[in-house]
């Protein structure tokens, strides 16, 4: 660990280190006052912000925790960083993982702005991305817990610095260490292509490289976090759809299982599951596939562009060409692809033909080759565990419906995104209403409430069949290996009309709760009210207690909840009333 001396304040030093540990340098530029923003990483120093008078944190954004994978990295397992030379000023958020532009992804200015509804299915985001944020209480404490936080997206979008996620509120009510970090996406962040294999190197063979990412963000905080304040031996990893996905891949990816230290120690798991199609009843949807389906999956990427560059003109000539180059060659040519490029085969050629999502690679060596299998053998971190669902998960799925005749065939909302999230953006929940849901939700399936066929109707089946039976398969499982395991079902449903009726309890909506975070965001103004506020902020800092509790102790009972939160098979919900949090346990 490098240090400096500075002779004039020698003795502000020894009183800053005896008084702060986790402060690991002081600045001596403002009269020898010790800066809380200042740490050190194995890599070198990071200045960030000391930002105690705003939100009492301070925070470190930007962090790189891996090289760009870029070039002859891309495709490639993660690399450390290099070390870098003097201290490097970390308090803006890193580049978004390249991604195609969606309703939740980042704009042409990663945040969240009105540029994300001209940017929808085209190239967002840098594949310069692999960098990591911290956030702290502003105190001298140490050996906080640490909250490591996956955002969703379906593997596919997302980025740390949508403002849902500042870890800020977070960190100051469950007084943690809160950590966020990109990780690769979609085709560049799963992808597996036997012409991309070494042949030596088992990680980066195995194609899940945003799996990897997120391990190696997982080893940066075992060996960079007590210098932030945090204890390397008390970490929580906590994910959300996508994130809660990624979640239980690394509870019971064979490399995590195996480290040594451990790298985590509980786990919160919200509207995920990992259960492929024989793990579930017929008919239901699954959240992962066999490796069958990413090696089409790339096969068709690598085809589609070698027909759109003319070497072929369909999928036979595509794949006699391919037979006449030797794997260099072809690795050579996808990593001169662009990300345009590869996008535009995503939505023009696998989308159609069904191979347009991204799933973990159930290889057996980064991913398990039966995620569910691996915890029936006890073969997983057996860790304390929240896991989750929104009650109406399916209402942010609605172009679901139209899979199957048996959920109405027809798409859920008649506006495209585009327009819905202008609507949103545009919305003002205190303003006289002029929206309704008939300018929103199609006709098939209104009024929303007719029994079978209405709008919560068709939504609640494809519920039962998607989110509800991956998380029966996964807590069957568990529960059979372990007793700790706490289950929460979020029922808020105070929107401003018509938003009630559209989202209600739908997934996703938990997220502004659990991170304190109630704007700006896609879907902040079709939450807030003034009429909502003191039961949404009421239920927020219960949940947020929660967490905090659940993360120091394993154990999410605290008082605020006003209540016993009792194991699974009983839940706990966390709902509220326009004035005040309404919790209870069924």
């Amino acid at each position: 660990m490098r240090r400096t001396t500075y002779p004039i304040c020698m003795l502000m030093t020894l009183v800053a280190i005896a008084l702060a540990p986790c402060c690991r340098k002081v600045d001596c530029s403002k009269g020898g006052t010790p800066s809380p923003a200042i740490r050190n990483t194995a890599y070198g120093q990071v200045i960030g912000a000391d930002d105690a008078t705003n939100s009492g944190t301070y925070y470190w954004k930007g962090v790189p925790f891996a090289k760009a994978p870029v070039g002859a990295l891309r495709w490639h397992a993660p690399v450390e960083p290099d070390a870098w030379t003097g201290p490097l000023t970390t308090r803006a958020f890193g580049e978004a993982s390249v991604q195609y532009g969606r309703i939740y992804g980042p704009g042409l200015h990663n945040t969240y702005d009105a540029t994300i509804a001209t940017t929808l299915n085209q190239a967002v985001g840098s594949e310069d991305c692999l960098s990591l944020n911290i956030w702290r209480p502003a105190s001298l404490a140490v050996n906080l817990p640490v909250i490591y936080f996956i955002y969703g997206g379906s593997n596919v979008s997302g980025y740390t610095a949508d403002p849902i996620y500042d870890g800020a509120a977070l960190a100051r009510s469950a007084k943690a260490v809160v950590v966020t970090a990109n990780y690769r996406v979609g085709v560049l962040g799963w992808l597996n292509l036997p012409q991309l294999k070494s042949g030596t190197d088992p990680q980066g063979d195995s194609g899940n490289y945003g799996t990897l990412d997120q391990i190696l963000t997982l080893k940066f905080i075992n060996r960079n976090i007590a210098n932030f304040g945090g204890d390397p031996g008390n970490v929580t990893v906590m994910g959300q759809s996508a994130g809660a996905v990624d979640a239980y891949s690394l509870l019971t990816s064979p490399q995590v299982v195996g480290a040594i230290p451990q790298l985590f120690h509980k786990a919160i798991l919200m509207s995920g599951g990992l259960a492929l199609p024989t793990d579930l009843p017929p008919g239901c949807v699954p959240t992962l596939k066999p490796a069958s389906y990413s090696q089409s999956q790339a096969s068709e990427l690598l085809y589609g562009l070698l027909i759109a560059d003319g070497f072929a003109t369909d999928d036979k000539t595509a794949a006699n060409y391919v037979a006449t180059r030797t794997s260099a060659q072809i690795a050579t040519y996808m990593r001169s692809k662009t990300p345009g490029e590869l996008f535009k085969q995503v939505l023009t050629k696998l989308t159609p033909a069904g191979l347009g999502s991204t799933y973990h690679i159930p290889d057996g060596v980064i991913v398990a080759e039966s995620p569910l299998a691996a915890i029936k053998a006890g073969n997983y971190l057996k860790v304390p565990l929240i896991v989750s669902n929104t009650r109406d998960e399916t209402r942010m799925f609605t172009p679901f419906l139209a899979l199957s005749p048996a959920l109405g065939g027809v798409p859920g909302l008649i506006v495209d995104d585009a327009t819905r999230f202008r609507m949103m953006m545009n919305f003002d929940g205190d303003a006289a209403p002029t929206l309704t849901e008939k300018e929103l939700i199609n006709p098939a399936y209104l009024p929303a409430e007719t029994k079978v066929t209405g709008y919560y109707a068709r939504l609640a089946k494809l519920n039962d069949i998607f989110f509800i039976a991956n998380r029966d398969a996964m807590l069957k499982a568990l529960a059979a290996q372990q007793s700790n395991i706490w289950y929460y079902q979020f029922n808020w449903d105070q929107e401003p009309a018509p938003w009630n009726v559209v989202y209600g309890a739908a997934h996703l909506m938990d997220l502004p709760f659990v991170f304190g975070n109630f704007g700006p965001s896609a879907f902040s103004n079709t939450i807030n009210s003034t009429a909502n506020k003191g039961g949404r902020l009421a239920l927020s800092e219960a949940m947020m207690g929660a967490i905090g509790a659940f993360a120091r102790n394993g154990d999410p009972n605290h008082a605020a909840l006003g209540l016993t939160w009792p194991v699974w098979p009983k839940k706990l919900v966390f709902d509220a009333t326009l004035t005040d949090k309404k919790i209870s346990v069924q």
